[in-house]
């Protein structure tokens, strides 16, 4: 087991959150049911609720939250796909505020629009709509996962809004949604676009990047060579200080798996912009986090961020 891991919870005392004494293990994230105290838990950036792709497996707020406490996490952002390129079926954001609604203690809301949708197309259609949402309690936007350019003309529309409404942007970059091109040059104009705007990195594109050389291809891939110098992560994350990263799904956890040493490394260095997340969507599905996280190596302080500090204050959370 990981010495950081089995003393995350004296991690959080000594970071000030206000966590009860004790003990966690790598072991105990598997475990069933545990007491979780507020104020103690993993917050994860990003998860689903209803179908996905398979409608044998409709996942309830209440199996998340079943699923959430077998596994230490307090808190989750419930992140609706309203794109018809994200899912073959669509998740509202009103069934997401409404599930927050009836859990306010364990969800937390993000909000979405698909940016060609008519009544959405000016700057201030979209500023009004995002804005009801968020006065119900959406604390972010996203997934935004769209099949257009990440800088097309509609996508930096929603960017404008999110800067003005002042909420995160978690965006999702492959070879089909919020396209882009080695090194990531489309992401860098919205982020040099919209300085105020903070973006949550996410997908195949986007954590493919950690690593310099990519083709083409490889932004839709899961790349598990060696990481190579130059990456755009490291790049975009050293030039502006608006863009985070979402570990989630199997492009987060391959990032640093597939070199751990470098990705160790890129962990410590990034520390206050990286974001626990696992993508869960479907009932029984593998979440290669936990696993991930049983082989790092990492100081306390770093975990405590990832874990939870660094989406309590990005997300302006009541820790």
């Amino acid at each position: 087991m990981n010495l950081s891991r089995r003393e995350f919870s004296k991690s959080m005392l000594l970071a000030g959150l206000g966590c009860a004494a004790g003990q966690w293990s790598a072991r105990s994230l598997n475990a069933a049911k545990p007491n979780i105290k507020a104020g103690t838990g993993i917050i994860d950036v990003h998860t689903h609720i209803g179908t996905y792709t398979d409608p044998k497996k409709n996942l309830s707020p209440e199996a998340l939250i079943s699923w959430m406490d077998e596994h230490q996490i307090e808190k989750s952002v419930v992140l609706p796909l309203t794109s018809p390129e994200s899912t073959k079926y669509l998740q509202t954001t009103e069934s997401v505020l409404a599930a927050a609604k009836q859990h306010p203690d364990r969800l937390i809301p993000f909000c979405s629009v698909d940016p060609r949708t008519t009544h959405a197309g000016s700057v201030k259609a979209l500023v009004s709509m995002i804005q009801a949402w968020v006065d119900q309690g959406a604390k972010g936007f996203g997934e935004h996962k769209v099949g257009l350019n990440f800088d097309d003309p509609l996508m930096m529309r929603v960017y404008e809004a999110c800067q003005e409404v002042s909420i995160p942007l978690l965006f999702h970059i492959d070879n089909i949604r919020g396209k882009d091109v080695p090194g990531l040059k489309r992401l860098e104009n919205a982020l040099k676009t919209f300085p105020e705007l903070n973006f949550i990195g996410h997908g195949p594109g986007w954590w493919a990047s950690i690593s310099g050389g990519l083709t083409p291809k490889e932004l839709g891939g899961y790349p598990k060579s060696k990481v190579k110098p130059g990456g755009a992560i490291d790049d975009l994350m050293s030039r502006y200080p608006n863009i985070y990263g979402d570990l989630s799904a199997g492009s987060g956890a391959n990032s640093i798996s597939r070199d751990l040493a470098f990705g160790t490394e890129f962990l410590i260095r990034r520390q206050d912009r990286i974001l626990f997340g696992t993508d869960y969507l479907a009932p029984g599905q593998a979440v290669p986090q936990f696993e991930l996280f049983e082989k790092l190596e990492l100081p306390d302080a770093v975990l405590s961020k990832i874990y939870r500090e660094n989406a309590i204050k990005l997300l302006k959370l009541t820790a």
